[in-house]
């Protein structure tokens, strides 16, 4: 997941008391008479939900059985899970899948873990997902350690989190007997992160979910963000290439980490929108052979990100622009009759999506979130709901409650305090897309 905006407003939902599904539910019954709603009503809203008995037991499960998801979290984030090596978490993730009861639990082609809870019909039909992979390298220490309510260890928010809640949902689902009208595909998907490019969410999307998925949610990291704009990216591998030679018998000839170097100094004066936010960096670089060498060979990786297609679209043009004159520039600095040559290679892109404020799922999460006392805050990401989006499934993106420290760092914690909410937010708002009966 990428570090949401931090400047967007933020959406207050209160409750008197904690939990705030106690508080709503007491009014509601009140109202009502003080009847539960039977299981011929359809349930969809949160309101209604908070009437149904095996919702309620549902929820109180998710709060008692808080110690054993945090558990789940540590012990699913002490499995490496690197990008593009994430098959020893799956299997894991598929066990406990099957352990849980769902349904027709499969590993796909490309290593995403599949398990479904069927409904009384075919659709709606909600996919759950959280992402396998992290963004720490093989042979990152992967120990989880534990100091009250903090858990800390590489991934344990981004998105161990997510994986736990998943597992949570389920289970309290099945231990409460709830039947739901429509269907909920849980999904642990490989790829979001880096380089991953979202690729087991497209691939799932676009091949065997294709036309099944009427709506979406992933669970990514921790807190109550409420994601509801993607923020598109495009990045780049930049290599410069040269004839290479000795740094002082071959001194003027055009050096490739020159022409790299006054790429950087370009990029880093480019100008951008402050709104919609637009972003750019050089990630990574390498190149050279020897201190005593004019380099051959040297490339960079670029990340251009905006949460607006057309901003999107002129930085990357700017970014073409800014390479190229690097070159020449290079070229033209040194008598030789060598030169350099460049190649741009596009190694990622993610799209550039909105969840209307007043689209249905952006207003049923806020319900949920009113019902349970949780202050939401309504945000941009870059998560596996960019996909979904983009395919025209209505989807956004929620944080798992509690709260991410130090992400995406090797000190990455987790605070558990009332970090239950997050999940009871998942379930009801799962529930509330696919209705109960």
């Amino acid at each position: 997941m990428t570090t949401p905006s931090r400047s967007a407003p933020s959406v207050e939902c209160t409750a008197s008391t904690r939990p705030g599904w106690v508080a709503l539910a007491a009014v509601v019954l009140v109202l009502g008479g003080g009847v539960l709603a039977t299981t011929n009503a359809l349930a969809t809203t949160p309101a209604e939900l908070l009437t149904h008995e095996a919702v309620r037991h549902a929820l109180e499960v998710v709060r008692s059985s808080e110690p054993v998801t945090l558990d789940q979290q540590a012990r699913i984030c002490e499995i490496p899970a690197p990008p593009f090596k994430e098959a020893s978490r799956a299997q894991a993730v598929r066990e406990r899948f099957a352990a849980l009861g769902l349904e027709n639990v499969r590993v796909d082609e490309l290593g995403n873990v599949i398990g479904e809870r069927r409904g009384r019909r075919q659709s709606p039909t909600l996919v759950l997902a959280a992402h396998l992979d992290t963004v720490f390298p093989e042979g990152t220490p992967v120990t989880v350690t534990r100091n009250g309510n903090l858990l800390k260890g590489p991934g344990i928010g981004d998105d161990c989190r997510g994986l736990a809640v998943l597992f949570a949902t389920a289970e309290a689902l099945g231990r409460a007997h709830v039947v739901t009208e429509g269907s909920i595909i849980f999904a642990a998907d490989v790829g979001e992160e880096g380089l991953g490019n979202l690729r087991g969410v497209r691939a799932l999307l676009e091949g065997e979910l294709k036309g099944r998925a009427t709506h979406f949610i992933s669970v990514d990291a921790s807190g109550y963000d409420l994601i509801n704009r993607e923020i598109g990216s495009h990045r780049y591998r930049v290599t410069y290439h040269g004839p290479g030679g000795h740094s002082y018998w071959a001194f003027g000839l055009p050096s490739a980490i020159h022409g790299l170097g006054r790429a950087i100094d370009r990029i880093a004066n480019l100008k951008v929108p402050a709104q919609p936010r637009t972003t750019f960096t050089v990630g990574r670089i390498e190149g050279g052979t020897s201190v005593n060498s004019i380099a051959r060979t040297a490339w960079m990786e670029v990340d251009l990100r905006s949460e607006g297609a057309a901003e999107l679209d002129a930085l990357d043009a700017q970014l073409h622009a800014a390479v190229r004159a690097a070159l020449d520039e290079e070229n033209a600095f040194w008598p030789s009759e060598q030169k350099l040559t460049m190649e741009i290679e596009p190694i990622g892109t993610r799209p550039v999506g909105v969840q209307a404020p007043d689209a249905p799922i952006v207003v049923t999460a806020l319900a949920v979130d009113r019902a349970l006392g949780i202050t939401s805050n309504v945000t941009s990401g870059s998560t596996d709901a960019g996909m979904p989006v983009r395919l025209g499934i209505p989807a956004i993106a929620l944080g798992g409650g509690g709260r991410w420290l130090a992400m995406h760092s090797p000190e990455e914690s987790f605070d558990s305090t009332d970090s239950y909410l997050g999940t009871q937010r998942v379930l009801l708002l799962s529930l509330a897309l696919v209705g109960v009966r």
